[in-house]
């Protein structure tokens, strides 16, 4: 069965990262496309690298007709997706990629984002997209929130290891080189190629970084006690890509062998042999992660090296996969991509 789509937000890049990724699902045809300053244009204007593909016009999402839509993929504005899903038709499904329903806590919510939550009624039926860990939940959903880029590498990184007991909760430190493109495709002065090429630049230090609400509330959530973490995200002058480093004190064979456990049946995910590190060329514009885990000189420390593509499954391609299971599909369907290299 062929599931009719509407993707909101198309000019964005997980937008077009989702164009891509869906244009050659067997079972997703893509229905109706939405932006706000390029409504009336073709996707081809806005993205050249898509003319070859026979694509709706972008509208406005007023514009759009929901009444044959099966699901739909928000790839809007922090802030926007609340007003936006509370008013599209109780039949169709949704996959969130904004921050607006990660948060179960709606004072947490308030906390990390500086506004009261304007849905508390559909936050309170949201499921949280990781889907390694939200599998069963995400099947029956309506609404599915998209976790953030890093939020996701920083889980994929640690979660075994915290359920198993195996590293030391209270001395955790994660430290991430994140690509450009994560900041998204709006003009800003300090992603001009004059300011960005040959500088990396750290950001939201000092425990001010929102994605840390996630990391507190998945972390706590795995231990069944509170858990806070250190996170100091870079960005680097790379298009795309996530390399994860998280120093943790722990017996590195048994958190790789705790990470092997967990993910021995995951088709996207791949822990390297002990001692391997992962690069980010190796998961580029794909679903996939690799992780490593290396032996720190010092006793009882060790480094969990983890990467995934930003934009595919740290944000879009997670969307497909948890559209996939919503709507009955095989869960790697439409997501088998090679990387891109070099």
């Amino acid at each position: 069965m062929t599931h009719k789509t509407a993707i909101l937000g198309a000019s964005g890049y997980t937008g077009a990262e989702l164009v891509r990724l869906i244009a050659t699902h067997p079972g997703l045809e893509i229905a109706a496309l939405s932006a706000d300053r390029k409504a009336g244009m073709e996707m081809s204007e806005v993205y050249p690298h898509l003319r070859h593909m026979d694509l709706p016009v972008l509208k406005r999402i007023e514009e759009l007709d929901f009444s044959e839509i099966d699901i739909c993929f928000c790839a809007l504005p922090h802030a926007t997706s609340q007003a936006v899903i509370s008013t599209l038709p109780a039949s169709v499904k949704v996959v969130d990629l904004s921050a607006d329903f990660r948060l179960r806590n709606l004072d947490v919510y308030e906390k990390w984002y500086g506004k009261p939550h304007s849905a508390p009624e559909l936050q309170k039926e949201a499921v949280y997209g990781l889907t390694e860990f939200y599998r069963e939940e995400i099947r029956g959903a309506r609404l599915v929130a998209g976790t953030g880029c890093n939020a996701a590498a920083g889980q994929f990184s640690l979660i075994p290891a915290i359920k198993a007991g195996v590293i030391d909760l209270d001395e955790i430190i994660i430290d991430m080189k994140v690509g450009v493109s994560g900041a998204g495709r709006s003009l800003k002065e300090n992603l001009l190629q004059a300011e960005l090429g040959e500088n990396w630049y750290a950001y939201g230090m000092g425990g001010k970084h929102r994605h840390l609400g996630e990391f507190d509330q998945e972390f706590s959530k795995a231990a069944g006690r509170p858990v806070e973490v250190q996170f100091t995200p870079t960005l680097v002058p790379a298009s795309r890509g996530i390399l994860a480093a998280s120093y943790v004190r722990g017996d590195a064979v048994e958190i790789h062998a705790a990470l092997q456990a967990a993910y021995a049946d995951e088709p996207f995910i791949c822990v390297l042999p002990f001692g391997q590190v992962p690069a980010t060329k190796h998961v580029r514009a794909t679903n996939f992660v690799h992780i490593g885990v290396v032996q720190e000189r010092k006793a009882g420390r060790a480094t969990i090296y983890t990467v995934l593509d930003n934009l595919t499954k740290g944000s879009s391609g997670q969307a497909v996969q948890n559209a996939n299971l919503m709507l009955g599909h095989e869960e790697t369907e439409g997501l088998m991509l090679s990387p891109v290299y070099p």
